[in-house]
């Protein structure tokens, strides 16, 4: 069990220096010490003889829940917020932070004993999670993976709820890695989790910046806030703790953001991209509807990959995770072997097979950055048209939503506007304000009284805003040597609605669209 002393001194003396009280507890000379049995930020989830960090969230304040926790037999309180109870009441300038370093005193603090590889930035976190992991895994490393679609390791598989699990989650997992033998970890890091601390405590060998676009800023509120918190990864939690001395950062230079970033770093940098004067560049590098093929240069040698990946952004996607391997000192044979031997990537331009004829692909993209990527990426490889099936997500950044229907309709022929998650808001509001981006390109507007049988022969969109049927109209329209592109939710299995969850996967309804086709033809 872990004693609260061994990560607060609770004597009366050091309460007077700290800002550390106790609610109904007098000040005395003796010494405070109980047991702590567990860790907990849920009040739902205490036990007895536990520890409850009252946290801050989104829509609900853990300080408002502290009588549950002491009622479930909490034995202390770590809180933010002056509170008189009858319990001992730990008072800290921020709980979250607290969490953290909680979290990683009582788990053993597992990231020191592992290899950990944070990757952030807008886009390509996924991939280029998958990327590390093929090649760490050829290199005879035991890997686990903690990211978006889900946290893995030694062969069993578990949800992820947030792409960056809250600090006592995250830690916990990490334990349970060190028990079970991994030695690497490659950990997509969210903004949110950078911001809220939740990987406070996590010290990284490596961090890898991807991009900085648009997106989330119904939370960062405007990109200088959002570019600030992305920042530091790099210029806070990489250079402290154990590891600073010998951790190093990649930073994708092909964007500006990330320019930038690899001019004012203060451990060793990686930069990638295609100018030579990159540590890690492409040369003649093609993309096609088989894949990627390219020349890398590292300053070990240069040797060529080809990938079943599709997609010129997946090409940077491919050189940071170059770079990652290069700075672990993995041999130009392994990496290229790691590379070549990940054919797809759950909800990343992925293929829905058919005989149809038709080329289907179910992409995740769901920024203005991401969407044009994959448009532009599938634009050169369509011998006939490119017909886009995607919607916007309800709570969240309503400024992307005009500037993804502006570029659905200036990079594909046809473009059909429909739900992705509404959330709480109404789905029709949220397709409106993508309309808004449409209507500037005097785009044609169809729905299916025009007559779906001429639709094959037409330019413009319209709007369904049931995502089954939307995506079965997208696949019913197009002809062979068409390419569909269904956006927005990729990887997920279900849809929310309201506050309701409900199956749905894309790739499922693709699928069931085109055995439909391959009857009717």
């Amino acid at each position: 069990m872990l004693k609260k002393s061994d990560t607060i001194k609770t004597t009366s003396e050091e309460n007077k220096n700290s800002g550390i009280f106790y609610g109904n507890c007098e000040y005395s000379d003796f010494y405070l010490d109980p047991d702590i049995a567990s860790i907990h930020y849920k009040a739902q989830d205490v036990k007895p003889s536990g520890l409850f960090v009252a946290i801050p969230g989104h829509k609900a304040d853990g300080h408002d829940f502290i009588d549950i926790a002491i009622g479930k037999g909490a034995s202390a309180i770590v809180a933010q917020k002056k509170s008189v109870k009858n319990s001992i009441i730990i008072e800290v300038e921020n709980t979250r932070k607290a969490l953290g370093r909680i979290a990683a005193k009582y788990y053993g603090n597992p990231s020191e004993k592992l290899v950990i590889i944070g990757i952030t930035g807008t886009n390509g976190k996924t991939t280029t999670a998958y990327l590390v992991e093929s090649i760490l895994q050829k290199a005879g490393f035991r890997t686990g993976v903690i990211g978006t679609i889900n946290c893995r390791y030694s062969g069993k598989t578990f949800p992820s709820p947030v792409t960056t699990p809250e600090s006592l989650d995250l830690q916990k997992i990490l334990s349970e890695m060190v028990t079970d033998g991994i030695t690497h970890v490659v950990m997509e890091v969210s903004s949110h989790a950078i911001d809220l601390f939740r990987i406070e405590s996590c010290f990284f060998d490596c961090a890898v910046f991807t991009n900085l676009t648009q997106d989330h800023l119904d939370y960062h509120k405007n990109m200088e806030g959002y570019w600030a918190v992305k920042k530091r990864l790099f210029t806070e939690s990489l250079v402290t703790g154990p590891k600073k001395e010998k951790a190093f950062a990649v930073i994708n230079c092909d964007n500006e953001r990330g320019r930038v970033l690899s001019g004012i770093l203060s451990a060793k940098c990686i930069k990638t991209g295609s100018d030579s004067g990159c540590t890690v560049y492409t040369k003649n590098s093609t993309v096609n509807t088989m894949g990627i093929k390219a020349l890398i240069s590292t300053p070990e040698s240069s040797f060529t990959i080809e990938s079943d990946l599709v997609g010129k952004h997946n090409i940077e996607n491919i050189i940071s995770a170059v770079g990652v391997a290069s700075g672990l000192g993995i041999s130009s044979e392994i990496i290229k072997n790691g590379i070549e031997s990940l054919s797809v990537i759950p909800g990343r331009l992925e293929k829905i097979n058919n005989v149809a004829g038709i080329s289907v692909y179910v992409d995740y993209a769901h920024t203005p950055d991401a969407i044009k990527n994959v448009l532009l990426s599938l634009r050169p490889i369509a011998k006939g048209r490119l017909i886009c099936v995607f919607g916007c997500g309800g709570d969240r950044d309503k400024t992307k939503r005009p500037l993804m229907g502006e570029l659905a309709a200036s990079l594909s022929d046809f473009a059909v506007i429909t739900s992705d998650n509404p959330r709480t808001e109404d789905p029709m509001e949220i397709i409106n304000q993508i309309l808004t981006g449409i209507k500037q390109n005097n785009t044609d507007r169809y729905d299916e009284s025009s007559g779906l049988s001429l639709l094959p022969y037409k330019r413009g969109y319209l709007v369904e805003p049931d995502r089954k049927k939307a995506i079965h109209l997208g696949i019913k329209i197009a002809e062979a040597d068409d390419i569909v592109l269904i956006a927005g939710k990729g990887h997920e299995t279900y849809q929310l609605i309201g506050k309701d969850s409900f199956p749905f996967d894309d790739r499922q309804e693709a699928r069931l669209a085109l055995s439909q086709i391959e009857t009717e033809r």
